[in-house]
C-alpha cells in the first residue's frame, strides 16, 4: 500500500500548479512591470541572478554589431523569465539604465530564442559589460535577424521589462 501511497501523491504534486515566484535573496537585477500574474514585491516580478539563472536558458556562440569577434552569450531563455512572472501581454517595452528603451513584440519572446543574457563569455557580465542583462537575439540560428530592427530591439543593460496588452 505504501508503494501505491507515493505514486498517487507523486501524482497529486506534479499536477499541481507551479509555486509563486520567490522573493529574491540577492540584489535585484531584473524588475518586469505591467500585466504579470505572479508578483513577489509590490505588484512587480523581481529578479537576482540566481533566480534566473535557475530558467532554463541557452548558450550561443556568435558575432554582433557590440562585440569584437564570435563571443557566447548564456542566459535565461526570455519566454522562461516571462512564464516565470506570468507575464501576458502583446509587447515588452525593454528599459536601459541609460534610459534607452525598446518595444519588442511579445512574439519575438514566444517563437524566437531569445536569450536574457546575464553572462558574456562565462563571465557574469556588468554594467561595464552590458549588464546586467542584455537581449540577445538568436543571430546564430537566424542570418535575416542581423538587421537595424532587430539590433534597436537589443537593448542592454536592461533595468526592466514592462509587459503591455
Amino acid at each position: 500500500m505504501k508503494p501505491l501511497l507515493a505514486i498517487l501523491l507523486a501524482a497529486v504534486l506534479a499536477a499541481s500548479p507551479a509555486a509563486a515566484l520567490d522573493e529574491p535573496k540577492g540584489p535585484v537585477i531584473l524588475t518586469i512591470v505591467g500585466v504579470v500574474a505572479e508578483p513577489n514585491r509590490d505588484g512587480s516580478a523581481v529578479f537576482d541572478l540566481a533566480m534566473l539563472d535557475a530558467l532554463k536558458g541557452r548558450r550561443a556562440k556568435m558575432d554582433t554589431p557590440w562585440t569584437q569577434g564570435e563571443v557566447e552569450f548564456s542566459g535565461p531563455l526570455l519566454r522562461e523569465v516571462l512564464k516565470a512572472a506570468g507575464a501576458e501581454g502583446s509587447r515588452l517595452l525593454v528599459h536601459a539604465l541609460n534610459g534607452y528603451s525598446a518595444e519588442v513584440p511579445m512574439s519575438d519572446a514566444l517563437a524566437m530564442d531569445t536569450i536574457l543574457a546575464t553572462r558574456l563569455d562565462g563571465e557574469v557580465m556588468t554594467v561595464r559589460t552590458k549588464g546586467p542583462s542584455m537581449l540577445v537575439y538568436p543571430f546564430d540560428q537566424d542570418s535575416s535577424l542581423f538587421n537595424e530592427k532587430y539590433f534597436a530591439r537589443s537593448v542592454w543593460q536592461i533595468k526592466q521589462i514592462e509587459v503591455v496588452q
